[in-house]
């Protein structure tokens, strides 16, 4: 296999499913940052091969029935009314024991974080998807990883999965030293944490200046870029990077993970 064919991101689609599952435990990794294990028979199957997928997830209040969408001829077909929805990254499946985990940023209102602030073992979530994923390959010598709390799940992943010849860095935004915690990596790794201390979430000052600070460091000849935060600061921050190096712009992925002042924002930004 050829060295371009090695660094070439594919797509690929799986088929929709929609599940429910159970908590089986609650554990609070971080002061805004929660992890939910879930499991079920209906989880036979699940599939999530890369990290930073997504699955709805549907946050029911524990007093509410949860109902979910069908699978009808031409796709979904959502009850009415339509229940909430919200993207996350599948942390962690265990497929022998249909054991899936979800890391949740708590602390910022919503209707998803208010369900995971609340989550008790026995609570019932559903779940829908992966409907496709985007395999970025390990092969790179350099990987440059940068995102807010919404992204660690992904980045976390992204990090055990990368090969011991690797060399990585990754940019997080937290709010103080308390918002860190350990990401394991074969690979060779340096964590750069930027802490907002008390300030706004969204500003893209101080991630931007630690980002390109970090790009400067990496060759972008065999390199990966990774970005997911929040929309606005993504978009400027692609901008920034492909300012301060000539990264190849097949080998970026950008993507808004949520937006200021918006419920339910997903997007991936190309330009």
């Amino acid at each position: 296999m050829t060295d371009a064919l090695l660094r070439q991101p594919r797509r690929v689609r799986h088929e929709l499913k929609f599940r429910r599952a159970r908590v089986e435990a609650v554990e609070q990794l971080t002061p805004v940052l929660k992890r939910i294990v879930l499991t079920g028979d209906e989880l036979e199957g699940f599939f999530s091969p890369g990290f930073d997928d997504h699955v709805k997830i549907f946050p029911t209040p524990r007093d509410e029935p949860l109902v979910l969408p069908t699978l009808g001829p031409d796709g979904p077909v959502f009850p009415e009314p339509r229940p909430v929805a919200r993207d996350y990254t599948p942390r962690a499946f265990d497929a022998a024991n249909r054991r899936l985990t979800i890391d949740f940023a708590v602390g910022h209102g919503g209707p998803a974080t208010a369900w995971a602030e609340d989550a008790r073992p026995g609570d019932e979530l559903g779940l829908g998807g992966p409907r496709g994923s985007f395999l970025i390959p390990t092969s790179f010598a350099e990987h440059l990883l940068v995102g807010d709390e919404a992204a660690i799940p992904a980045i976390a992943r992204r990090l055990e999965e990368l090969p011991a010849t690797a060399r990585a860095i990754a940019c997080i935004e937290v709010n103080d030293a308390g918002g860190e915690l350990d990401l394991p990596s074969p690979a060779n790794v340096e964590i750069v944490w930027v802490h907002r201390n008390g300030g706004p979430r969204g500003r893209p000052e101080a991630l931007t200046a630690a980002a390109v600070a970090a790009a400067k460091r990496i060759d972008p000849a065999d390199a990966y870029v990774w970005v997911a935060c929040e929309s606005s600061v993504a978009r400027s921050m692609r901008a920034a990077l492909l300012a301060a190096r000539p990264f190849n712009q097949k080998w970026m992925k950008v993507a808004g993970y949520w937006r200021l002042g918006r419920a339910g924002s997903h997007e991936v930004i190309e330009d």
